[in-house]
């Protein structure tokens, strides 16, 4: 398809194709019921059968469990568990690990990282009884990102932070979206990295992509969500905990990108309208 604005019609004489995506969507997961202190201690009552005993320390076991039950599970399935530092790219670590079998389908490596998160504490009264409230101070805990290979989506990213209340963030990637559903219509392309540089049936492509723009996008990024994020969080909630006390993730859209892609018809003409562009925009910025 043929984009409009003004600087595909000027370039357009060289630009073959082009064609526009979702790129980035970033979906914050959190299960409302216990986003209050008041709604954190009726889940515990349905978890545990009682609220006598809900403390800072049983809090913790919680997320001790959390940790021991991923490293278990990976270690058994020959998942690598990677703890990344400050500042290091978790994408390229994780791109490290990615299988090379195109039928691959699953988790393919857990990445372990500290970061702020608000996490419930326990206040106990000295004439008995308590109050469950957020921490004043935001505490650095052990997030997990769960790197996915889905058949729908390629390749997905689910955050889950290892303390309750277990708020996750799923991140997904239009292209590979986009790459997935064009190989199944049977559109030959060839995709680098984060952009088709070859496609054999551009209509048929805009088609695709055009989905994510569709009334049934929003169906598409729930089914995505739910398919994989109750795998990912039931190292901390177990699935039969998660039926005992109706755990069920809410969702809310936190980024989106949107990619337009222009096609062009060589490789030097590319080289030659990207160089002309960045020494414009050096004159401007110098003027």
């Amino acid at each position: 398809m043929k984009a409009n604005d003004s600087f595909s019609r000027y370039y357009s004489s060289v630009i073959d194709d082009t064609y526009d995506v979702v790129d980035r969507i970033v979906i914050n997961a959190w299960f409302r019921l216990r986003t209050t202190g008041g709604g954190f201690r009726y889940w515990w009552r349905l978890l545990q059968g009682t609220d006598d005993n809900p403390d800072d320390t049983h809090l913790m076991r919680m997320a001790g469990r959390f940790s021991r039950r991923v490293r278990g599970w990976a270690k058994k399935n020959d998942i690598p568990v990677v703890f990344c530092g400050r500042g290091e790219r978790k994408h390229q670590i994780a791109e490290e690990h990615r299988p090379t079998d195109p039928s691959f389908r699953g988790v393919y490596a857990v990445l372990i990282k500290r970061a702020p998160a608000a996490v419930f504490e326990v206040l106990q009264f000295e004439g008995g009884g308590f109050h469950i409230r957020r921490k004043k101070k935001v505490p650095d805990v052990n997030h997990y990102s769960f790197h996915i290979i889905d058949d729908e989506w390629g390749q997905v990213t689910i955050n889950v932070c290892g303390h309750a209340p277990f708020k996750a963030q799923i991140m997904l990637n239009g292209h590979e979206y986009t790459a997935c559903q064009a190989a199944k219509a049977g559109i030959g392309f060839v995709k680098e990295g984060n952009c088709f540089t070859e496609v054999s049936d551009a209509d048929g492509l805009a088609k695709v992509v055009d989905s994510l723009r569709s009334n049934i996008a929003a169906g598409q990024l729930r089914q995505v969500c739910e398919r994989w994020i109750y795998k990912c969080v039931c190292f901390g909630v177990s699935f039969e905990e998660q039926r005992k006390t109706d755990f069920r993730y809410s969702y809310s859209v936190f980024q989106v990108e949107y990619s337009r892609n222009l096609l062009f018809e060589t490789g030097c003409k590319l080289e030659q309208v990207f160089q002309g562009v960045i020494d414009l925009q050096s004159v401007s910025a110098s003027s």
